[in-house]
């Protein structure tokens, strides 16, 4: 493997990092939105999906207790 001087290096890195499209404030904030309200969402269907497997372990054992 070729090795670079340090010099090389950070003008390969800086010439990489000018290529980046960073997004807006605007697409942030979508973003960020979207992880929150999915995360809800997510955290909702588990709930559900507890309540439902807790209430059909419970009248299983009902049956026999």
């Amino acid at each position: 493997m070729a090795t670079t001087n340090p010099i090389q290096f950070i003008q390969q890195v800086r010439a990489e990092v000018a290529k980046v499209v960073w997004p807006t404030r605007r697409e942030v904030l979508l973003t960020t939105v979207m992880v929150f309200i999915m995360a809800a969402l997510t955290a909702v269907f588990f709930a559900l999906v507890d309540l439902a497997i807790r209430g059909g372990l419970q009248a299983i054992l009902g049956m026999f207790g």
